[in-house]
C-alpha cells in the first residue's frame, strides 16, 4: 500500500469522526443552553475551546461574542476560516474519499457525498434556521452511518486499518478535550441544585454517546469524578480514552509487529505504549495527580503519536492535514 493512499485513508477517518464529534457537541450544547439555566458564556465558550478555536473565534468576533450562541454555532458550522467547522470537515472528508475512490466502498462514498451535497443545499440552510436540533442530528446520523459502513462494506485489510486508526486517534483526542474542558468548567460553577448538577454531567456523557453505557456500569449519584473515570478508563466502552488508545495500539502493532525492525513505526508504537502506560486506572491515585493533568498528557501524547505516524508512514504531511493537526 503506497503512502499516499494510506494518508488519505487516515485523514478520511479523522475528518468523519470529527464531523460526528462536532455535531454531537453542538447538538447537546444547544439543549443544555435551554435546560440548565447557566450563563450563556459558560455554555458556549467551552465549544470553541474544545476544538482549539478560541483565539480564531475571538479574532473574528471579539471576546464578548463567547456568550452569543448564534455566533458560536455559525462559526462551528459554516465558518470557512475554521478548519474544525462542520462544513470544512465534511469537505475534507469528501476530498480524501474522492482521492481514494478505488479503495472506499460505494456505500461509504455515497453517504459522504450525500452529506456533502445536502450541507450545500438550501434545504440544509432552512433546517439550520428553523430546526437547529434536527440539523445537527441529521449530520451526526450521517457521520455515524458512514463510520458504521466502513467495517461492514470494506475488506478488512490495510486501507480499512488506516481509516480506523484515524478514527480512533481523533476520537481519543476529542474525548480528552471535551472531558477536560467541561469537567473543569462544571467543577468551577457555584454550588447548584443536585438535579442541575446531575444534568450537567449527563450532558457530558451524551456528548460522548455514553449516557446509557454509564448508567449500566454505575449506580447511585452521578458525580463528575465518576463520569471522568468512566470516559477515561472504561475498557468496554468504545468511546473511552482507554479503549481508543488500545484499539489504535493494536492497529499500529499490525503495521509494526515486534521483531520487525525494518518496518516503519518504531517511534509511533513507542509513543503509543508510553501513553497507555500513563493511562492506568490508578493514574489518579497519586497525591499530586489531577484529571486535568492526565488529560493534558493524553492530548499532547495523542498529538505526538499523530506527528510520528505522519513522519514514519506518510513522509511529509499534506497541507490540509497539517492545518488540521494544528488544531
Amino acid at each position: 500500500m503506497i503512502a499516499r493512499v494510506a494518508e488519505h485513508c487516515f485523514w478520511l477517518g479523522r475528518y468523519l469522526e470529527r464531523v460526528e464529534s462536532t455535531a454531537s457537541v453542538l447538538e447537546v450544547t444547544g439543549t443544555l443552553a435551554l435546560d440548565a439555566g447557566l450563563p450563556p458564556e459558560q455554555v458556549w465558550m467551552p465549544v470553541v475551546t474544545v476544538f482549539g478555536e478560541h483565539a480564531r473565534f475571538a479574532g473574528l468576533h471579539g471576546p464578548a461574542a463567547e456568550s452569543d450562541g448564534e455566533k458560536v454555532q455559525h462559526f462551528m458550522t459554516w465558518e470557512e476560516q475554521n478548519f474544525s467547522s462542520l462544513q470544512a470537515s465534511v469537505v475534507a472528508a469528501r476530498e480524501n474519499a474522492r482521492a481514494i475512490r478505488e479503495v472506499v466502498s460505494l456505500e461509504c462514498w455515497e453517504v459522504i457525498n450525500e452529506l456533502y451535497l445536502w450541507l450545500r443545499s438550501e434545504e440544509a440552510r432552512t433546517e439550520y434556521t428553523q430546526h437547529r436540533y434536527g440539523f445537527y442530528r441529521h449530520i451526526r446520523r450521517a457521520a455515524q452511518l458512514g463510520l458504521g459502513l466502513f467495517p461492514n462494506t470494506m475488506l478488512h485489510d490495510a486501507p480499512l486499518d488506516f481509516i480506523w486508526l484515524g478514527v480512533q486517534l481523533e476520537r481519543v483526542g476529542q474525548t480528552a478535550r471535551v472531558l477536560d474542558v467541561h469537567h473543569h468548567a462544571f467543577k468551577r460553577l457555584p454550588s447548584k441544585h443536585h438535579v442541575v448538577e446531575t444534568s450537567l454531567w449527563l450532558s457530558l456523557l451524551r456528548i460522548c454517546s455514553g449516557f446509557e453505557a454509564f448508567m449500566k456500569r454505575n449506580q447511585g449519584k452521578v458525580t463528575g469524578d465518576a463520569v471522568a473515570a468512566f470516559l477515561l478508563f472504561e475498557p468496554a466502552f468504545p468511546r473511552s480514552i482507554r479503549h481508543g488508545l488500545e484499539s489504535a495500539h493494536r492497529l499500529l502493532a499490525e503495521f509494526h509487529p515486534a521483531g520487525a525492525p525494518g518496518l516503519p513505526g518504531t517511534e509511533t508504537v513507542a509513543r503509543c505504549n508510553e501513553l497507555l502506560e500513563r493511562l492506568r486506572p490508578d493514574a489518579l491515585s497519586q497525591p499530586d495527580a489531577t484529571i486535568h493533568g492526565l488529560l493534558t498528557q493524553v492530548v499532547d501524547g495523542t498529538s505526538a503519536v499523530c506527528d510520528s505516524l505522519s513522519d514514519e508512514f506518510f513522509g511529509t504531511a499534506r497541507l490540509l492535514g497539517s492545518q488540521s493537526m494544528a488544531q
